[in-house]
């Protein structure tokens, strides 16, 4: 049964998320982010802190409102800074100027950081409170106040923890959200604070909790059987230190275990693609062992389990694998990966028989790749080629025939890089060389001049983000290397990837399938 109570799914991964050790989203990895957030239906995506030290999260605004968006784009900040105007302080004016209609703003609960931390009156910090949301609520359609650190604060001193919830409900806030910023509440202590502020706070309430001790999610999921309506987290639980709440455990264990259709069942079953986006946007390796869209989570080897699973799944499977998009993998066996082609497949062959026999040559190509170290979720491109290679049994556009990369230091101590690159057309051969800031530039560019021959439309090809890396760091230098290259035409973005054991050589198989991509779409428009 469906439950009806509205709860909504604040997504904080492009701002707590990029906080997290190792992670650094450019503009370009915000922007494609949203836009797959936004297809899952996430109802709230925050894009980051927007004011003058953070330049990217300033464009990533200003670029995000050229889209159309369902969901609503929250903008982060924080309470205006003592003695000051609300209007006088620069950061609320900043996250008034940014065309984003939710303005969500954090202020202190706990006295402790009031006084030793922003160092003010207790009285000065609810004033600050009342003040920011009220300015806000005049300019914004919607504003959310953060209570950060609000668990350790109520500890501490309960009576003054609510006088700042309540500071931030007379102004107006449209929702007040419990942060458990240090991570620490336990379930238990958690449910009795939380139903002990429901006793004085009318205003809806979220929650935002860090996963320090482990039990972020649980809290999450009990805050909302006790009538939380908003909770905040991040993909894959990336953010500082621990991590924040994971939204892929807790969307699922809401829709699929506690009945709230909180997406649209076709979206929740894009929930490992998605996490695994994430990760391979974020250039991490996705772990295997995430709840319900972790490769393990459905992994059975030899034996007892796998053998019960085979006769009757729920035997030890505790939902099914397809309502996440996830699939069941029999570890000895080798079985699974028909269900996941077909479904990539109905969107570049929606009129695809499932028992033509190329599918099962596409699925053997797909398992082989995989077992190499390729990942298709963040590299459309690439896997639309190999499915036109199988189907259409179309020739290549161009055949390189070499190429070759000389790295040279001169005595000024500049590394010069340049490569050069022989091609054929249809039996008309072109020969060129070019420099670059690096050898892949240099290979790219090489490239590009000589297919501009034959190909003009090379040209509007821009390369976005590079990334690299490493399969198997116990290899060494030797160790394989994954490269993902997103690349755009101004109208279309699209992922290509390499693998080899030379960075070079995986670079270039990324580089080639980029622009072979551009060109497969102009010969099929």
């Amino acid at each position: 049964m469906v439950k009806t109570k509205n709860i909504s799914i604040y997504d904080t991964t492009l701002r707590d998320g990029n906080q997290a050790i190792g992670i650094g989203f450019s503009l370009a990895d915000k922007l494609r982010i949203a836009e797959r957030l936004d297809c899952m239906g996430l109802h709230y995506i925050e894009g980051g802190w927007p004011n003058p030290t953070n330049p990217i999260d300033c464009d990533f605004y200003k670029e995000i409102s050229k889209r159309k968006m369902n969901a609503k784009v929250a903008a982060f900040g924080m309470t205006k800074k003592p003695d000051t105007k609300p209007e006088d302080d620069p950061f609320l004016e900043k996250l008034i100027k940014v065309k984003a209609p939710v303005a969500t703003i954090f202020g202190k609960s706990w006295d402790l950081h009031v006084r030793d931390v922003i160092r003010c009156s207790l009285s000065n910090n609810l004033d600050m409170i009342a003040e920011s949301v009220a300015y806000l609520k005049k300019n914004k359609d919607e504003v959310i106040f953060d209570a950060e650190h609000f668990f350790d604060g109520y500890r501490n001193n309960k009576e003054y923890a609510l006088k700042t919830l309540l500071a931030a409900q007379e102004a107006g806030a449209d929702t007040i959200v419990l942060c458990d910023t240090n991570g620490g509440i336990l379930p238990t202590d958690f449910l009795h604070i939380f139903r002990e502020v429901k006793k004085h706070i009318a205003t809806p309430l979220g929650v935002h909790l860090h996963n320090d001790s482990g039990c972020a999610v649980a809290n999450s999921l009990l805050a909302v059987d006790e009538g939380a309506v908003q909770v905040q987290g991040t993909m894959n639980g990336l953010g500082e230190r621990c991590g924040n709440a994971n939204l892929c455990t807790i969307i699922a264990g809401l829709q699929l275990k506690r009945g709230y259709e909180l997406i649209k069942p076709s979206q929740l079953q894009k929930l490992t693609e998605a996490s695994i986006f994430i990760s391979e946007i974020a250039n991490v390796s996705h772990d295997i062992r995430y709840p319900y869209v972790g490769e393990s989570a459905f992994s059975h080897k030899g034996g007892a389990h796998a053998d019960g699973v085979r006769k009757v799944s729920e035997s030890f499977e505790h939902i099914s694998p397809d309502d996440v998009g996830n699939k069941r993998n029999f570890v000895l066996s080798a079985q699974a990966g028909k269900a996941t082609i077909l479904e990539k497949l109905k969107y570049i062959k929606p009129t695809l028989d499932k028992n033509d026999p190329l599918v099962e040559i596409l699925l053997d190509k797909i398992k082989k790749m995989e077992s190499d170290g390729y990942h298709f979720e963040a590299a459309d491109g690439t896997f639309e080629l190999i499915v036109q290679s199988i189907f259409c049994n179309s020739s290549e556009p161009f055949i390189v025939k070499s190429f070759r990369v000389i790295e040279d230091k001169r005595e000024n101590n500049k590394i010069l890089s340049e490569a050069s690159i022989l091609v054929e057309k249809g039996g008309a051969f072109e020969h060129t060389a070019a420099e670059g800031d690096g050898p892949v530039d240099a290979l790219d560019n090489a490239l590009r001049k000589a297919l501009s021959k034959f190909f003009p439309s090379i040209k509007e090809v821009k390369l976005e983000d590079f990334k690299v890396r490493v399969l198997d760091e116990r290899e060494g230098t030797a160790a394989k290397v994954r490269v993902l290259i997103e690349s755009s035409d101004g109208k279309e973005r699209w992922g290509t990837i390499g693998v080899s054991t030379n960075i070079i050589e995986a670079s270039w198989l990324a580089l080639i399938d980029s622009l072979k991509y551009k060109l497969m779409k102009e010969a099929n428009k």
